[in-house]
C-alpha cells in the first residue's frame, strides 16, 4: 500500500515535469514529437521493406507450384494416352496433393499481398501527417516568434508611452534642433576664424616695406642706385602713372 501511494506521488512528479516542458518549449517539444515519428516511419519502412521479400518469395513459391502441377497434368494425359493407368493414377494422386498446396500457398501469398497494401497504405497516410506537422512546426514557430514580438512592441510602447503618429513628430522635431546646433557651432568657428586676419595683413605689410628697404640698401652698396635716384623711384612709385602724368603736363 505504501509503495502504491509512493509510485502514484512519483508519477504525479513526473507529471509535473513533463507539462513543465510542454508549456517552457512547446515548440522544441512538437519538434522532438515530429524526430520520433520520422524515426518510427524509418523503422516501418525498414519493416515493410523485409514484409515485401517475404512476399515475392511466396510468390515464387506460388510460381513453381504452377509449373509444378502443369508438369504433372501432362504427365497423366500422357500416361493415360498411352493405356498405362496406375502410372496416371500415381501422377494424378500427385497432382491433386500439388494443387492442395499451390492452393495454400496462392491463400497465403493474397493474405501477404493484401497485408502489405494495407501497410503501405498506412505508412503513405502516416508520411503525409508527419509532413503535416512538419507544416505546422514552422507555421507556429513563426507565430510565435512574431506574436512574442508584438508582445514585446506592445509592452514597450506602454512603457514609454509611445505613440507613433503623435511621438514622430516629436523626434523629427529633436532631430532637426540638433540639426540646427551643428550649423551653428560650424558658423560660429568660421566666424572665429577670420579674427587676426587684419593685424596679419598689417605684419605682411611691415615686412614687405622692410624688405623693400632692405633691397634698395643693397641696390645702393652696389652702385646700382643712389639715394637721390632711390628717393625718386620711391615717390612715383607712391604717385602712382596717373598722378606722374598730370604733373609733367
Amino acid at each position: 500500500m505504501i509503495i502504491g501511494k509512493l509510485w502514484r506521488s512519483f508519477k504525479a512528479q513526473l507529471n509535473k515535469l513533463a507539462n513543465f516542458f510542454w508549456t517552457a518549449d512547446p515548440i522544441a517539444q512538437m519538434q522532438y514529437e515530429y524526430d520520433q515519428a520520422v524515426e518510427q516511419l524509418k523503422t516501418g519502412r525498414e519493416g515493410l521493406a523485409q514484409y515485401r521479400a517475404l512476399v515475392e518469395r511466396v510468390s515464387r513459391q506460388v510460381d513453381g507450384d504452377k509449373k509444378h502441377v502443369a508438369q504433372l497434368e501432362g504427365k497423366v494425359k500422357s500416361y493415360l494416352q498411352a493405356g498405362d493407368r496406375e502410372t496416371a493414377a500415381k501422377f494424378a494422386l500427385e497432382l491433386q496433393k500439388a494443387k492442395d498446396e499451390m492452393a495454400e500457398n496462392v491463400a497465403q501469398l493474397e493474405m501477404h499481398e493484401k497485408a502489405y497494401d494495407n501497410n503501405v497504405a498506412k505508412i503513405k497516410r502516416a508520411t503525409s501527417k508527419v509532413s503535416e506537422i512538419k507544416d505546422k512546426i514552422k507555421k507556429y514557430d513563426a507565430e510565435i516568434k512574431m506574436s512574442r514580438a508584438e508582445a514585446e512592441l506592445a509592452e514597450l510602447a506602454g512603457t514609454f508611452n509611445f505613440d507613433v503618429t503623435t511621438d514622430m513628430g516629436q523626434i523629427e522635431s529633436i532631430l532637426q534642433d540638433q540639426i540646427d546646433t551643428n550649423r551653428a557651432k560650424a558658423r560660429v568657428a568660421s566666424d572665429l576664424s577670420e579674427e587676426g586676419m587684419e593685424e596679419i595683413e598689417r605684419e605682411a605689410a611691415a615686412e614687405a616695406a622692410m624688405a623693400e628697404s632692405a633691397l634698395k640698401q643693397f641696390e645702393m652698396d652696389l652702385g646700382l642706385i643712389t639715394p637721390q635716384t632711390a628717393n625718386v623711384s620711391e615717390e612715383a612709385k607712391d604717385l602712382g602713372p596717373a598722378q606722374r602724368q598730370t604733373e609733367t603736363n
